[in-house]
């Protein structure tokens, strides 16, 4: 199990570098910098605010420096907000959108697998259809479109939630919490149905039945453990991207999250800032999924031994 783990963290690190190297140089090579927007200004100024913020420097010594910063958990200061830190902007939004990702995951996953094992328990009933219908809703209605109806109906016509903002405590996360967890129950409920079918085929889940073992036994003893085994691999890269915030449940609900940060900051070449939140996201993601391998690897020896 060691091992196991130990080679998931070697290549979860080298994967975190690559990804810091890649999107450095990309940044550089997109044409325009962190101060063509502004106003016109002399070029002596422009050449002291660009040496400032080391732009001046050769591509590979500026590289060189972001690289020593990080290893001192430094993620240098942001150019487009003069008083802040990148550390100070990625800090003052995670809150918010860890709080909405959480609950989002948590929704998804419980509404989710129940919906799929209704499905796959009750198909071609009318319960399997109104799964079926929650999973297409979910999947072609984007959010741009849910989460202002939401809003309509729940915020304005009914008065029972807020529209926006994030003052009014859990009142405010309600909307953006279930708007954003909508389509991942419509993946987990029809991936949770279709792994289940499969499973209920598998020659175990036969043998335990004819020893006579009654059936709620057999769903949580033996089908459950192997359907959920693809729901498991979803939710790591699914929980990183939710945890992270999606910009566009930020923009409609305004919540002062860090996707927004991460959209201002490309617009206005905030190398610095995409650097961080790129940086979170790429170890939120590989945190996850670093997670849901040693979760399958448990549910699953197989998999431990590369079976």
């Amino acid at each position: 199990m060691l091992r196991f783990i130990g080679k998931r963290l070697w290549d979860g690190g080298l994967t975190l570098a690559a990804l810091v190297t890649l999107t450095f140089f990309v940044m550089r090579l997109a044409p325009g910098g962190p101060f063509s927007r502004s106003r016109k200004i002399s070029p002596e100024v422009l050449a002291n605010i660009q040496a400032a913020f080391h732009l001046d420097e050769p591509v590979w010594k500026q590289f060189a420096r972001y690289v020593w910063g990080l290893l001192h958990l430094d993620l240098g200061p942001s150019t487009r907000f003069r008083d802040y830190s990148v550390s100070d902007l990625i800090l003052s939004g995670l809150p918010y959108s860890l709080t909405i990702g959480f609950w989002a995951v948590v929704v998804a996953s419980l509404v989710g697998v129940s919906l799929g094992i209704i499905g796959a328990l009750r198909r071609n009933q009318p319960a399997d259809y109104l799964a079926g219908l929650i999973g297409v809703v979910g999947i072609a209605v984007p959010i741009f479109v849910i989460g202002p109806l939401c809003q309509l109906v729940f915020g304005l016509k009914l008065g029972w939630l807020p529209v926006g903002g994030s003052g009014q405590g859990w009142r405010s996360l309600v909307l953006p919490v279930l708007v954003l967890s909508l389509p991942n129950i419509a993946y987990i409920s029809r991936l949770t149905r279709s792994s289940m079918i499969e499973t209920l085929r598998e020659n175990y889940v036969r043998t335990a039945r004819a020893k006579g073992l009654g059936g709620g036994r057999v769903l949580r003893a033996h089908v459950l453990r192997g359907a959920l085994l693809p729901v498991v691999a979803y939710l790591g890269p699914a929980t990183a991207a939710i945890i992270t915030g999606s910009i566009l449940i930020e923009t409609v609900f305004a919540v002062p999250g860090i996707g927004r940060h991460f959209v201002d900051a490309a617009l206005n070449r905030d190398y610095p800032l995409v650097m961080g939140i790129t940086l979170l996201y790429g170890a939120l993601l590989i945190f996850f999924n670093i997670g849901t391998d040693l979760l399958r690897g448990w549910m699953d020896p197989r998999l431990r031994h590369g079976r």
